[in-house]
């Protein structure tokens, strides 16, 4: 008999996690219902249909964005209040964490229509269990504001956090938020800056934030990074 969380329900809302870098990461359970739901909203129609026709799939696709949020979310439940199954993914990792796909769940809790989590990958776990960095708590805080102002007053104000603080930073700024961390919490407070994860280039710096920060600025700062930031009295 099949399993009966393989097999999408009416109505229903599913948050599925999608590989951060390598295809092979994607779940069973994922790629099944992928196949199986009657749509899948996604951030970008172009990197979801492209992972889909690599799978072998085809689906009907609604973009759903930073963009069209409202528009599409009233759309989306729609669909799930006439019956239909619904895939929510982003472009890469687990939906709801720093994308738009937070507001559709939200708007579904809100009419009380079903959601159910497909997990999977996330850089932000995946960069946890590979650094070495205390994990007994953490701070999740995404991406920070653009401004250098914003940043550097969000380190101030958790110099002194006693939990693992994880983030999010673009390939723009990743330098700049290096040299940040090394003026205002020093040349000694550990951290990990994670490059590229399950990607060819998968890259972890880990140690000193000096040594990182020199580390970093010699290598390559293209792609997707996670940035981690130890205790202030945390030593490797």
């Amino acid at each position: 008999m099949e399993n009966a969380s393989l097999t999408p329900l009416p109505g229903h809302l599913y948050v599925v996690a999608t590989p951060i870098g390598n295809l092979a990461d994607l779940t069973e359970r994922a790629r099944t219902l992928l196949g199986r739901v009657d749509c899948i909203a996604c951030e970008d129609t172009r990197t979801t249909g492209s992972m889909l026709t690599r799978l072998g799939l085809h689906r009907e696709l609604i973009p759903y964005h930073d963009h069209n949020e409202t528009g599409a979310s009233e759309r989306i439940t729609a669909l799930l209040a006439s019956g239909r199954s619904v895939a929510v993914v982003s472009d890469a990792g687990t939906p709801a964490i720093s994308d738009p796909g937070f507001r559709i769940v939200r708007a579904c809790r809100r009419q009380g229509l079903p959601v159910v989590p497909v997990p999977g990958p996330s850089a932000l776990i995946s960069a946890l269990c590979a650094a070495g960095l205390p994990t007994n708590g953490f701070l999740y805080a995404g991406f920070l504001p653009p401004k250098t102002s914003a940043r550097r007053a969000f380190l101030t104000k958790y110099q002194d956090f006693e939990y693992t603080l994880a983030l999010y930073e673009s390939c723009h700024r990743i330098v700049a938020f290096s040299e940040e961390i090394l003026e205002l919490l020093g040349p000694g407070r550990v951290v990990c800056i994670a490059r590229e994860i399950t990607k060819l280039h998968e890259t972890f710096l880990v140690g000193a934030a000096a040594d990182v920060c020199a580390r970093l600025a010699k290598g390559s700062v293209k792609g997707e990074f996670v940035v981690l930031i130890a205790p202030a009295d945390f030593t490797l």
